[in-house]
């Protein structure tokens, strides 16, 4: 098995200090379709923006489980998750009036089946995409790269 060789660049919290950066567990739902790689992206519930699922920290679940967890909920999927974390990114979210400081463990998530109905269906879009295609759709730069260059094979089972 290969490990992705991405840089990690410093991340920039805003002068977060560490208490007040939170974690999240987020899913890159992939497929091969006629030999390559797919990424399923779904929109936001706020702006409508493309993103990859992702989520809090769940009580009795590994973080690879919590994001897939995560796929089902907001992207109707579901499959097996690597438990080898494919990088890490960091945003800011808005939550309760104040910008919180996020740092995102990302878990490749093979993908078995996409379902027709799923809890999140209402609130979401979701498009299979190259891995090309969704690095030029997402915001994040570390996430951006992480897609860029995703090769399934580091996470195969």
């Amino acid at each position: 098995m290969t490990a992705l060789n991405l840089r990690q660049h410093p991340m920039r919290l805003a002068g977060a200090v560490k208490r007040e950066v939170r974690s999240q567990f987020g899913a890159i739902p992939w497929r091969l379709n006629d030999g390559k790689v797919e990424i399923l992206l779904i929109t936001s519930r706020g702006t409508g923006r493309w993103i990859l699922p992702k989520g809090w920290p769940m009580h009795g679940a590994t973080p690879a489980e919590a994001a897939a967890t995560e796929a089902w909920e907001e992207a109707g999927v579901t499959g097996t998750p690597s438990h080898v974390s494919a990088g890490f990114y960091a945003y800011q979210k808005l939550f309760e009036g104040d910008n919180l400081p996020i740092v995102v463990a990302m878990f490749a998530l093979k993908v078995k089946k996409v379902h027709k109905e799923w809890p999140e269906k209402g609130d979401r879009k979701r498009r299979w995409v190259s891995r090309k295609r969704a690095a030029s759709l997402l915001q994040e730069p570390e996430l951006r790269q992480m897609i860029k260059h995703f090769d399934p094979r580091a996470y195969a089972h």
